[in-house]
């Protein structure tokens, strides 16, 4: 059963009225999916994806998970870079990988493009900035932007060392065309912060990530807790890389590199 508007509004309005035991309450509902759980919803205790390079080819092949992505999230095409607002892009090597370039790399990875968006970190840097707690993790290990608790302050953004979070400096709405709107999606406002979700609410409903789906099983989405998903035998199997692990934040992100069977 999930939970509509009405019903998180009255939820929300209780925990206001409660005081500070309201904010208790308050972290424990995350999203709508922890509140009134689907029969059919995903469950797991650590998500991660696995994005498997060799796999994206061409640019109709990003463009199918950006487009997925942004299309079913209301992702404004401001059209100005200065202002764009994403949730999922692509980058250079050099970008992604910072530190890890090498003059004896191979060029077939040197120059080719990487899929970027929020890494759901383990431990977060963004949730720990954040004085309304507009960010924050989920049990499930889903890093959180509630639009309606953001006042702007970005902190989060400037504490995210992988700038997977946008600033909307305008009226976002306008710049959202009609024919892809998708209704059951809320629409943001000038003057908040956004990011991808993991596709929350589509795990609410049993359903993967909008980018694994159109990704033609480049991107492997799963439990990484769970020692026989597959995601786990992915990277049991693959060499894999992750963004500015060094850091110590923890990314859920893996990026397959190399082929072939590793101890």
């Amino acid at each position: 059963m999930s939970i509509n508007r009405r019903e998180f509004i009255r939820i929300a309005g209780i925990s206001t009225i409660l005081g500070l035991g309201g904010s208790v309450i308050a972290d424990k509902l995350g999203a709508a999916s922890e509140v009134l759980p689907n029969e059919k919803a995903l469950k797991g205790k650590h998500w991660g994806m696995a994005i498997d390079v060799g796999k994206l080819k061409t640019d109709a092949d990003y463009r199918k998970c950006i487009d997925a992505c942004h299309d079913i999230h209301n992702v404004p095409d401001i059209g100005n870079p200065k202002e764009e607002v994403k949730w999922i892009w692509t980058e250079s090597y050099e970008h992604t990988f910072p530190g890890l370039e090498s003059k004896f790399m191979s060029e077939s990875v040197e120059h080719k493009p990487f899929m970027v968006l929020c890494n759901h970190c383990e431990n977060p840097a963004c949730a720990r900035v954040c004085p309304t707690k507009a960010t924050y993790k989920r049990n499930d290990g889903l890093v959180m932007q509630d639009m309606h608790r953001c006042i702007g302050c970005r902190f989060c953004m400037a504490a995210c060392p992988f700038g997977a979070r946008s600033f909307n400096w305008r009226d976002p709405r306008p710049f959202i065309k009609k024919e892809k709107e998708n209704k059951e999606y809320p629409t943001r406002m000038k003057g908040v912060v956004e990011k991808c979700t993991f596709c929350f609410e589509r795990l609410a409903k049993g359903l993967k990530p909008a980018c694994v789906e159109a990704s033609g099983g480049a991107i492997v989405f799963g439990d990484l807790e769970d020692p026989d998903s597959e995601i786990r035998e992915v990277l049991r199997t693959r060499y894999t890389l992750r963004r500015k692990a060094e850091l110590g934040t923890g990314p859920s992100i893996y990026y397959v590199i190399g082929g072939g069977e590793h101890a």
